[in-house]
């Protein structure tokens, strides 16, 4: 098997190019993205030479708390995240807290759990796996409660009358919103599921094909993907579950009225 080939600047601005070229292409036909365009582009660029640098160092010096500091800024960003993609989220602490509670939940005990039993690395906690892992379940997990909790607060607004009328008619709060959550729910599994299901067929998955280009083994690649696949989906559907049953239950006070003023836009 042949070793990795080293990518120079050379390589990187031919990549570069075509996004110059799209940018161009949309000011051309003014279809109002060019200026995103090129800042996700710059985004992108700086945010992963200094992932980078820190990894480096990392990997160089693994220290417990060096990962754990790493690990929270991971998860605080990732929970931001979820907070701004929300047309309509829980107002105050628990527009944040309910998504990050949620994924360091479900991200970080399914992480620890197969880096502790499944990779047995010595120590469990070594950050060339570590880091890979957590950003990959966390990023997806975030998909995941993101997509969930916006159809959970959005649909409960516009059917704020159905949900109401239910209560009048003896429906405690769970039986009222127990449809909506549930279609909630499988929202935020839908993409990941879509993935497991095209993965090798349509689509060769980003892990796979990495370790392909730095010249893994294929069947030991593949082994990896299917590992990584099992748990972002479990990571995935235990945070969404998670998130939006906690969410829901924010909608109603202790006398299972409906408090549409606990959302906000």
């Amino acid at each position: 098997m042949s070793s990795m080939i080293t990518l120079s600047p050379l390589d990187l601005s031919i990549a570069a190019f075509l996004v110059v070229a799209l940018a161009v292409l949309s000011f051309r036909m003014k279809l109002g993205v060019t200026r995103q365009i090129v800042v996700a582009a710059l985004r992108t660029t700086i945010q992963l030479l200094l992932v980078g640098m820190v990894l480096k160092t990392l990997f160089d010096h693994a220290a417990p708390w060096l990962l754990a500091l790493i690990a929270l800024v991971m998860v605080t960003t990732a929970g931001w995240e979820v907070m701004s993609r929300q047309t309509r989220r829980l107002a105050g602490i628990w527009g944040f807290a309910t998504g990050t509670a949620a994924m360091t939940v479900s991200s970080f005990s399914i992480t620890c759990l197969v880096l502790a039993t499944v990779i047995r690395i010595d120590p469990w906690y070594t950050p060339q796996y570590a880091v890979p892992l957590l950003g990959m379940m966390l990023g997806n997990t975030m998909t995941g409660i993101a997509i969930g909790m916006e159809r959970l607060t959005s649909t409960a607004w516009r059917d704020s009358a159905v949900i109401e009328g239910r209560l009048l008619l003896g429906q405690t709060w769970r039986e009222a919103i127990t449809e909506i959550r549930r279609e909630s729910i499988r929202s935020a599994m839908i993409p990941t599921l879509n993935a497991m299901a095209v993965a090798g067929i349509v689509s060769l998955p980003g892990m796979m094909t990495g370790q392909i280009l730095a010249g893994s083994p294929p069947m030991e690649a593949v082994k990896y993907q299917i590992l990584i696949m099992f748990t972002i989906s479990a990571g995935t559907g235990f945070g969404a579950i998670l998130a939006v049953s906690v969410g829901a239950r924010r909608l109603f006070d202790e006398r299972q009225r409906l408090r549409l003023d606990r959302l906000t836009s």
